[in-house]
């Protein structure tokens, strides 16, 4: 009993290695990937910039699955791609090409018959041919007129046979391309809106700070030498985590957050004499009202110490005009 209580305490242990050592490997498949990266990627960056067409990305099994989120991140960042199933390409699906079409094959083996099959076509059409294959020296390859090397030395599961490593290495590669691609076609933030109308990212793309920022009379206000208490007082009645700490001219000369408070009280045994000017954060990192919520999303997210509301000022008085908080970020509704 003894020994089938210890085994069971172990093997929560040996998952998590299990799991850890997955995802180890999968890192390293990918760092070795791009260390592989050459010329190659330009190459299928220049066939892609230069066809008149859309780019056909087709695969098979778990290569199909990726193939089909490759195809998806293209579209969406500005390169006009579709998805055709490799199964269903020769029965009918063939028809969705066009002249000046390039297309993109996704294989773990390089041997993918249903892939092969449609070779003849293709040069045909012809229609140039870029392939992420797991294998460099076959069938397919040779049939490509760029390959981006997906080799792994093994998979992620401990008997190398699921498509684990291989699959994500795969991944990588399509996102490198679709990144080069970005970059090449100068694809701005304009043009990411404009390709993603819904969702919470469509929206911090389109909505400014302006629409949804808590204004004077939602906020707690105090000025240098208000009282503690007068500010305790203050973010009780508007409880948005802060308050705005002002001049005579309305301009922001700090802010205290409920963080602020807390260390006040840990740091004094009496804090009766204090006033908002000992307490508060000085130059506290701000924003104006007509910044994009994406942007005001990365001030609060993208740093050491994250933070969960951001004062509002006037760029050209320097006037606190109010704060905003990360959760009206996330609960930023279209009009």
């Amino acid at each position: 009993m003894v020994t089938s209580a210890m085994q069971a305490q172990e093997q929560p242990s040996r998952w998590l290695e299990a799991a850890r050592k997955a995802m180890e490997i999968e890192a390293e498949a990918i760092a070795r990937s791009a260390q592989r990266l050459d010329g190659n990627l330009s190459r299928a960056v220049d066939l892609i910039l230069d066809g008149s067409g859309k780019l056909v990305v087709t695969g098979l099994g778990k290569s199909g699955l990726v193939a089909r989120k490759i195809a998806a991140t293209l579209c969406s960042t500005g390169t006009s791609a579709v998805f055709v199933h490799a199964a269903e390409a020769a029965h009918g699906d063939l028809g969705i090409y066009a002249p000046g079409d390039l297309t993109l094959m996704v294989s773990k083996s390089g041997t993918t018959k249903e892939l092969l099959h449609l070779i003849p076509f293709l040069r045909e059409l012809p229609s140039k041919r870029i392939g992420i294959l797991g294998k460099a020296q076959s069938p397919l390859a040779a049939e490509m007129d760029v390959v981006l090397d997906a080799s792994v030395e093994r998979e992620a599961d401990p008997e190398n046979l699921a498509p684990t490593a291989s699959a994500t290495v795969a991944l990588s590669l399509g996102h490198a391309l679709a990144v080069a691609l970005m970059r090449a076609r100068n694809f701005s933030p304009a043009d990411f809106r404009r390709f993603h109308p819904g969702g919470h990212l469509g929206r911090s793309l389109r909505m400014t700070v302006r629409q949804v920022l808590h204004g004077r009379d939602e906020v707690a206000w105090a000025e240098l030498d208000s009282s503690l208490k007068h500010v305790v007082i203050a973010m009780t009645q508007h409880p948005w985590g802060a308050a705005c700490v002002v001049d005579s001219t309305d301009a922001l000369s700090g802010l205290i957050t409920d963080g602020d408070l807390r260390r006040a009280l840990q740091a004094h045994d009496d804090i009766r004499a204090l006033c908002a000017a000992d307490v508060m954060t000085v130059n506290p990192v701000t924003i104006g009202p007509d910044a994009l919520l994406l942007d005001a999303l990365r001030l609060m997210e993208d740093r050491p110490s994250q933070i969960s509301v951001l004062p509002v000022v006037d760029p050209a008085g320097g006037q606190c005009l109010g704060l905003v908080r990360l959760h009206d970020i996330y609960r930023a509704e279209l009009d």
